[in-house]
């Protein structure tokens, strides 16, 4: 039975980086929020294969056709299917300014959890995107995993596409980059959770391109994890969700505005 789609406004936060798919070559893992302050992820989005005027940027609102539920059997609470050839951009990103207020406004009123109540909501009511303010984040863990895509992957990766033409090229990730944090509930327990943030895979090639190495593009992602991301002086926040069909919370955002001397904007 076909699915009813419902023109909605979306404003994307998370982009994961791309990875492989049998039913859609490849995919990006896309959400955001609407206009009545909802969590929705879009999936699936091919979207380095979409038209232009199609590819949307973080921060961006666009308006989109939403099934609703997931595609497939993901019964996921925030999953929507997207009626794809219906995305339509709407403006400018929102600028992040000295303060981060556009995008404040936004984000400030929606609930936070930590990552245990994140763990409780998902058992309770299959909730699987949230907002998780660290208490303390101890480090960004780096380490090395298989440096080359599965044979049955790269088949995948390097099939032409009557409608989109030629593959594109997709570089596997030679490392796996996770944040180490405590919330206000953890104790001593010390949460690890892996980083799938389009803009981290971005910054780690871009910087062994850059310098021609690997371990010096990652002491560098490490850098700004610590000079700017994570820094004392910002407000850290970690977008996270689950990794379907498992209850696996991964970081597939981070939102960094400064630290409000007089608290946030909405209490």
């Amino acid at each position: 039975m076909k699915p009813t789609f419902t023109k909605t406004k979306v404003l994307i936060t998370v982009m994961t980086y791309p990875h492989p798919s049998e039913a859609h070559q490849e995919l990006v893992c896309t959400a955001g929020i609407t206009e009545t302050g909802e969590w929705v992820r879009l999936y699936p989005i091919d979207y380095r294969y979409r038209p232009k005027n199609q590819q949307f940027r973080k921060y961006q609102w666009i308006e989109v056709g939403l099934a609703d539920r997931g595609a497939g059997n993901d019964n996921r609470k925030e999953s929507r299917r997207p009626d794809l050839d219906s995305i339509r951009i709407l403006g400018d990103p929102l600028p992040p300014d000295h303060s981060w207020r556009a995008r404040r406004e936004i984000i400030d009123p929606l609930p936070h959890h930590t990552k245990i109540e994140l763990e409780a909501l998902y058992e309770k009511e299959k909730v699987s995107l949230g907002i998780v303010r660290p208490t303390e984040i101890l480090d960004l863990k780096v380490d090395p995993v298989e440096r080359e895509w599965k044979s049955q992957w790269q088949a995948v990766l390097n099939q032409f596409n009557l409608f989109s033409g030629p593959p594109k090229q997709l570089e596997k990730l030679p490392y796996k980059f996770s944040y180490v944090f405590r919330c206000t509930d953890s104790g001593d327990r010390v949460h690890s959770a892996m980083i799938e943030d389009w803009e981290l895979g971005v910054l780690y090639r871009k910087e062994v391109e850059r310098l021609g190495d690997e371990q010096a593009a990652v002491a560098n992602v490490r850098k700004k994890f610590f000079d700017e991301i994570c820094h004392p002086s910002r407000d850290t926040h970690f977008f996270m969700g689950t990794v379907f069909p498992y209850n696996t919370w991964v970081v597939i955002g981070v939102f960094w505005p400064p630290k409000d001397p007089q608290g946030s904007l909405f209490g």
